[in-house]
């Protein structure tokens, strides 16, 4: 005999903000998804078979019910801030790479190019083994390009 499960204890408040926020507008997928699962466990439906009318797991469904036991509505429904990737390089190693672009270009060499660039970047340890497009998105930035050497500042000689 299947076990009998114990519906969720959402207050009517809480219902009726969950169905407040199904109604209006536009929501991320996932919002949607766990008020809908949060609603049907409060009518008493077990997780699996929440899981099987959302197409998620039973897992799933059991931790957005954990979460609501723990935070309340608000950590059910929606995502926490995510931490993101660190950028490639620190303001200080983006100023010198910057200040690089700005000199003149070495012997032989008409202008930087983004490839001249991250070598001598590294070769001057300027910045730890950096790719081309890190340079290049340090140089977007900036709204530089030394490649164009109109757009580059050098000090007058002579």
């Amino acid at each position: 005999m299947p076990k009998k499960t114990e519906p969720l204890p959402l207050s009517e408040g809480e219902k009726k903000e969950l169905r407040e926020l199904l109604k209006h507008g536009v929501l991320p997928a996932r919002t949607v998804v766990r008020a809908l699962a949060l609603l049907r466990l409060a009518d008493g439906l077990a997780a699996p078979q929440v899981a099987a009318m959302l197409e998620l797991t039973g897992q799933g469904v059991r931790q957005i019910a954990q979460r609501y036991q723990e935070g309340g509505l608000e950590a059910a429904v929606y995502e926490g801030q995510r931490p993101g990737k660190r950028p490639a390089l620190s303001a200080t190693q983006t100023q010198k790479v910057i200040a690089l672009a700005c000199s003149p270009p070495p012997a032989g060499q008409a202008r930087w190019s983004v490839r001249l660039l991250a070598a001598e970047a590294c070769k001057r340890k300027l910045v730890p083994g950096v790719g081309r497009e890190v340079i290049r998105i340090a140089l977007q930035a900036h709204d530089l390009k030394p490649w164009r050497e109109k757009n580059v500042v050098r000090p007058a000689t002579g």
